[in-house]
């Protein structure tokens, strides 16, 4: 059947749309890493190495399917070796961008929204991206030791990180923190803040994504936040803040910003929203895994975009 010029020029005009859909996350790979990464004989917290070295092992196996160019950053904390397990994409480029997410967890417990949905982001991203042609270089970073005792202290692995790449003059657009991002509920009262005006503006539904920025944040949090919105995957508010405000800096992003880079947290608002936090609950069966793949199609469109 011959096509009309028209209809043809319109079937061309879908054709990159299609790509798009074709490229999505997929809820059964994500399904299968998270099992692998939460269902382990002992919590993959700071006093488990083996532990965390074989969730690292495992990291660099998935990652080493999607590119050639993974490494391992090692440090060494009270005579014991950690790692942060790095992907890169789109190696011709100079500028960068980092998208990270840790994978130790808070004492005893699974851990699967903190942070294991992050860190299984970074997976599903490693497949979309493979083959990809980018604008900037992409650095995938699974880090370790975000949690307690050493947050907010220089063994987190996004300082040790963060200071690698300011001591080397590397040329960083910028970075988005991927922090429990596979949570979420439909029902009144779901969702709290830490003021409760909020809520007049946000809602009480937890049932959305939130780009977490600090004002000033910089070109490259403004640039994903618009991108990643524009991507219209998944209900999202954006919400900017002082660096004080209880939670905003509740993760490895705040380690960017001690070293001036533009950085942002993407997240279901944590123990805000999410009350197993912290808690032996904090497990697979919890997640909402087809709008955490939307979250993910949302940070790889944006990527791709900007």
């Amino acid at each position: 059947m011959r096509l009309s010029r028209r209809y043809s020029a319109f079937l061309l005009f879908l054709l990159p749309t299609f790509c798009y859909a074709a490229a999505q996350a997929d809820t059964i790979q994500i399904k299968n890493h998270l099992t692998t990464i939460t269902k382990t004989p002992k919590p993959r917290n700071y006093q488990n190495v083996d532990q965390l070295n074989q969730t690292a092992n495992y990291l660099i196996s998935v990652f080493s399917q999607y590119t050639p160019s993974v490494s391992v950053q090692e440090y060494t904390v009270d005579g014991q070796v950690y790692k942060n397990v790095i992907a890169s994409f789109g190696m011709e480029h100079t500028k960068r961008i980092i998208v990270g997410a840790h994978y130790d967890v808070c004492g005893n417990q699974e851990g699967a929204d903190d942070n294991a949905t992050g860190v299984v982001g970074l997976l599903e991203l490693a497949r979309l991206l493979k083959g990809q042609q980018l604008n900037h270089r992409i650095d995938l970073v699974a880090y370790t030791l975000e949690e307690p005792p050493y947050f907010r202290t220089e063994h987190m692995g996004s300082y040790v990180h963060a200071k690698s790449l300011a001591e080397t003059k590397a040329d960083v657009f910028g970075m988005v923190s991927l922090e429990m991002i596979g949570y979420f509920k439909e029902e009144k009262k779901s969702q709290t803040y830490p003021v409760g005006i909020l809520s007049w503006f946000y809602g009480n539904r937890g049932n959305y994504i939130t780009l977490v920025n600090k004002f000033g944040a910089g070109a490259f949090a403004k640039s994903f936040s618009r991108e990643f919105k524009a991507s219209n995957q998944i209900k999202t508010k954006k919400f900017t803040g002082p660096p004080a405000l209880p939670g905003i800096d509740f993760s490895d992003h705040l380690n960017y910003w001690q070293f001036g880079y533009s950085a942002l947290m993407l997240t279901d608002t944590s123990f805000y929203r999410n009350k197993n936090y912290h808690e032996p609950t904090d497990t697979l069966e919890t997640l909402d895994l087809p709008k955490m793949a939307l979250v993910l199609d949302g940070v790889y469109q944006a990527l791709r975009q900007l």
